[in-house]
């Protein structure tokens, strides 16, 4: 695919943030300065009175390799989730905003973003399409199939001709000739897996995929997916308060070389520290009906918050930076998958790989934790059925 360099030029005169502070072992943000970064375009002053953007170097430099031989696919040690920009997450920022906001994710270092066909449905796809155009060879593009959303209420539908088509239409929407890395998103019992995994690695014959992954499988659909066309990435739910899948796909992972992509690493927003038992969740919002979000669970959560919010203050470092420092010092092969709509957000969250944690630190993150229980299950009944632990 040929590249639009008017873009390209137009894109890379532009930056967003007005400051950063220093602060312990490297650049990151406290709490207070989220207030003085803003959606903007700096500029300083040249010599003839002209004005120039001010241009940062990267933040994230770091890479990281998911799946193993001919699966492999390097990317950065962190990866930006889009859905919530402008779906399922509240009330969102308009459509340029978000553009702006993955495009300063590149600049600062981050190239791999996160969609599928289900947020919207179709929109967030579109919105990503757009926002990456003018560097779409120097990014991985990971989206997701498995709704059938021309009925109400959607429907699992993972035959050959349904992935066919999804995968059709999202290279379409994201206006790309091949999907880097593509998830079945959720499972259809009604489809073996052996089937899906076959019907993928037509797709990848034919150069409309590159790599492929499943989404929150138990170890035994996992090894089945990875014996007819090899894995590149699981995505799941894995943070400091869900550590399940530690028991019951890591293993399974490290055997086969098949890496893991982390989502909601910030726990759904809890470890933001922006989440109160006020916050409105029932605007354009999936967490609202949730056991884990209704007012008394974040009233009660809000301990675990406050725990992991004082291990930070000795070290320097946010809750958020703290949750994705740990998440990176546990597993080589593990990439955490964040999501945010705000631009200093996305500034400290970056800035979390400038952090050493010890042996010792992890420890002490964990024990600090462990000493509250998580009130309210993960999801409602009907959302805990579509995955397999």
């Amino acid at each position: 695919m040929k590249e639009d360099n008017s873009n390209e030029k137009t894109f890379s005169r532009r930056i967003f943030l007005k400051t950063a502070a220093l602060a312990g072992a490297g650049m990151m943000l406290s709490n207070g300065m989220a207030g003085v970064l803003q959606a903007a375009e700096p500029r300083q002053k040249k010599g003839n009175g002209d004005m120039l953007p001010v241009v940062y170097p990267p933040v994230l430099t770091q890479k990281r390799v998911l799946g193993s031989g001919d699966a492999a696919l390097e990317v950065s040690a962190l990866s930006l989730g889009c859905m919530g920009m402008n779906v399922l997450r509240g009330v969102h920022p308009d459509e340029k905003s978000m553009i702006r906001l993955i495009r300063h994710a590149y600049e600062r270092g981050c190239n791999f973003f996160d969609t599928a066909e289900g947020y919207g449905p179709y929109l967030n796809e579109e919105l990503l399409g757009k926002a990456v155009a003018p560097f779409r060879d120097r990014v991985v593009i990971a989206t997701k199939f498995s709704g059938d959303y021309s009925v109400t209420p959607s429907r699992n539908d993972n035959s050959p001709r349904r992935i066919r088509a999804a995968c059709e239409a999202s290279l379409r929407r994201l206006k790309v000739e091949a999907i880097d890395l593509y998830y079945q998103h959720r499972i259809d019992r009604s489809v073996p897996m052996a089937e899906v995994a076959d019907t993928v690695a037509r797709l990848m014959q034919e150069g409309k995929v590159k790599h492929w992954g499943v989404s929150e499988l138990d170890a035994r659909h996992i090894r089945e997916a990875h014996a007819v066309c090899p894995l590149t990435a699981v995505e799941s739910e894995y943070h400091l308060m869900f550590r399940k899948p530690e028991q019951e796909i890591f293993p399974t992972l490290q055997e086969l070389g098949i890496g893991m992509v982390a989502y909601s690493p910030l726990w759904r927003g809890y470890f933001g520290n922006t989440l109160t038992e006020y916050s409105d969740l029932n605007t354009n919002d999936i967490r609202g009906p949730w056991p884990q979000f209704t007012p008394e669970a974040i009233r009660a959560n809000t301990r675990i918050v406050e725990a992991l919010t004082a291990f930070g203050k000795t070290r320097g470092m946010t809750t958020a930076q703290v949750a994705l420092s740990w998440m990176l010092h546990k597993f080589p092969f593990v990439v955490p998958l964040f999501g945010t709509t705000k631009f200093a957000h996305l500034e400290e969250d970056l800035h979390s790989v400038d952090f050493s944690l010890s042996v010792e630190d992890i420890r002490q993150i964990e024990e600090a934790v462990s000493a509250y229980p998580v009130v309210g299950e993960r999801y409602d009944a009907f959302n805990q059925a579509k995955v397999e632990y």
